[in-house]
């Protein structure tokens, strides 16, 4: 039996706005994890929606990073370099004859949509999966789901058994305005990198089985010694506004204070449940916070 990867964990924030405690709270849990596995922490920024992302949000994104301690592993890469490598996954994923063109606009997905109830997640007919209609041009390319259910199984929320036909269909790949979705891009650079292991926020499980679909699919043709798994997963709780949303930059979440970076740490750590850590600099509160994590972590399995 081969030995298992060595562990290679990754922070990857979309930079459209500076860094607050949520994602603070993801980067701090995702860089212990690598730790306590004595492993890689990668960053890698996520820009790919180039009208919304801006260099000001990247410049402090990566010196909040530094601040608190929160040091990756080789060089940092951004998506938006990175087009070529997208655009021949797309072309590998198109010759496997697991791509399309799509002519749908937003309109007609949501009234074909308009019988479910409120909240539930949209799912993609199926219209153009066969071919555009006639006089159509495409909008989209989308990734053809399979039709067996995809299982996973996260940390801490426990086995998922996720049918994508009945909660997306078949989703986008590339949008119609040239910009790439995140969920081809994110597992292309996964892939890429030989990540391993995925600490994140809840709010994002439920795209996981879109990109397990994606990384198998990518995989598509190789011999069966080199394929590889999909990595593991632990989604994280977000920190909640005092409304109950997300903190999110959506909802108004102010840039991660810069006064004591210790107080932030603990600020988040409290979030998860755990006790404040006593520590006058950053170095000595992660040295102190990782054993404590580790214990976290066996606490929270599934």
């Amino acid at each position: 039996m081969p030995a298992p990867a060595p562990y290679i964990g990754r922070f990857a924030p979309s930079p459209t706005g500076p860094l607050h405690l949520g994602s603070l709270a993801t980067a701090l849990g995702s860089f212990l994890d690598a730790k306590v596995h004595h492993g890689q922490w990668l960053l890698r920024i996520e820009d790919i929606d180039e009208g919304r992302c801006d260099t000001a949000s990247v410049e402090h994104i990566v010196r909040t990073l530094k601040r608190h301690g929160l040091q990756w592993q080789g060089e940092v890469w951004v998506q938006s370099q990175r087009h070529s490598v997208y655009e021949t996954a797309l072309k590998h994923l198109n010759i496997l004859n697991l791509t399309y063109p799509c002519a749908c606009t937003r309109k007609e997905i949501d009234d074909a949509n308009s019988q479910r109830a409120l909240g539930e997640n949209r799912i993609y007919p199926g219209t153009c999966r066969h071919g555009m209609p006639e006089g159509r041009e495409a909008r989209a390319i989308r990734f053809r789901c399979p039709t067996e259910p995809i299982q996973w199984h996260d940390h801490r929320l426990g086995t998922f058994n996720d049918d994508l036909n009945a909660s997306s269909g078949d989703f986008v790949l590339k949008r119609g305005d040239g910009f790439w979705a995140y969920h081809l891009v994110v597992v292309v650079d996964d892939l890429a990198s030989k990540v391993t292991h995925i600490v994140r926020g809840e709010d994002l499980a439920d795209t996981t089985a879109r990109q397990i679909a994606v990384w198998k699919a990518l995989q598509g043709g190789l011999e069966t010694q080199a394929i590889v798994n999909p990595p593991s997963y632990w989604h994280l709780p977000v920190i909640l506004a005092e409304d109950g949303q997300k903190l999110s930059k959506q909802t108004g979440a102010l840039a991660v204070p810069e006064q004591d970076p210790v107080l932030n740490l603990n600020t988040v750590w409290q979030h998860f449940g755990l006790g404040k850590i006593k520590a006058t600099e950053v170095t000595q509160w992660l040295e102190l916070a990782t054993p404590v994590w580790a214990n976290y972590r066996a606490a929270q399995a599934a």
